[in-house]
C-alpha cells in the first residue's frame, strides 16, 4: 500500500469515526430526562383530581378558532347564512308534495320571517342517494318550489324566499332506510339581505 492509498483509507476512517460520533450525539441529545411531574396537593385540581367538584357533563368545550372566525355575533357563516332555525320538510320516497304533517314547519319559517323582516329565506331541496343526479337535482328543485309556493299562500312576499336544489350532493351513499328518509328533505337557510 502505497502512501497515497494509506492518505485516503485515513481519511475515509476518519470520516467514518466522525459520523459514527456524531449520530450517536444526535440520537443521545433527544434522548432526554423524563419531565418532573408536580405533586398532586400543588395543582389546581387538589389531590383528589377534582373528581367530586368537577363533573365533566357540566364541562363546555366552548367555540374553537374556526368557528368564531366563520360566525359572526348571530350565528351567521362566513357566506352569510344561518342553519337550524326551522326544522327542514321532509319527503316520501320520489315526493315533492309538502304532506300535512309537515305543514306546520313551514308555518314556522313564515313566522321566522314575520318576526325578522330584515332577513330572507333560502329553501335548499335535497333527495337521496337513488336515482341519476339529474332526476336528483330536478326532483330537489320540485321540492323547493312547493314549499315555497305554499309559503307564498301563507303571505310570505316571493322577494323573501330563494330556492335552490343540492340534488343528491349532500346525500348519504349505500345509505339505510332511515337515513335516507333524512335525506329527502328541504332545508330552510336564513340569508342575510344584501348590505347587512
Amino acid at each position: 500500500m502505497n502512501h497515497v492509498d494509506s492518505s485516503i483509507s485515513m481519511k475515509l476512517l476518519s470520516n467514518k469515526t466522525f459520523l459514527l460520533i456524531l449520530s450517536s450525539a444526535v440520537v443521545l441529545a433527544g434522548c432526554s430526562k423524563k419531565p418532573m411531574r408536580p405533586d398532586p396537593s400543588a395543582t389546581v385540581l387538589g389531590p383528589q383530581g377534582g373528581a367530586s367538584s368537577l363533573n365533566p357533563e357540566q364541562v363546555s368545550a366552548g367555540p374553537d378558532a374556526n368557528s368564531l372566525q366563520s360566525r359572526d355575533m348571530a350565528g351567521f357563516d362566513a357566506s352569510g347564512q344561518l342553519r337550524g332555525q326551522v326544522e327542514a320538510v321532509y319527503f316520501d320516497l320520489d315526493k315533492s308534495s309538502v304532506k300535512q304533517a309537515e305543514r306546520p314547519k313551514v308555518q314556522a319559517a313564515k313566522a321566522y320571517l314575520d318576526k325578522n323582516p330584515q332577513y330572507k329565506m333560502l329553501l335548499e331541496g335535497h333527495c337521496d342517494w337513488r336515482g341519476t343526479a339529474e332526476y336528483n337535482l330536478a326532483l330537489g328543485d320540485r321540492r323547493a318550489n312547493e314549499v315555497k309556493k305554499y309559503m307564498l299562500t301563507l303571505g310570505v312576499t316571493p322577494d323573501k324566499i330563494d330556492t335552490l336544489s343540492k340534488g343528491l350532493e349532500d346525500a348519504k351513499k349505500n345509505a339505510d332506510e332511515a337515513t335516507m328518509a333524512k335525506d329527502r328533505r328541504v332545508e330552510f337557510v336564513v340569508v342575510k339581505a344584501a348590505g347587512q
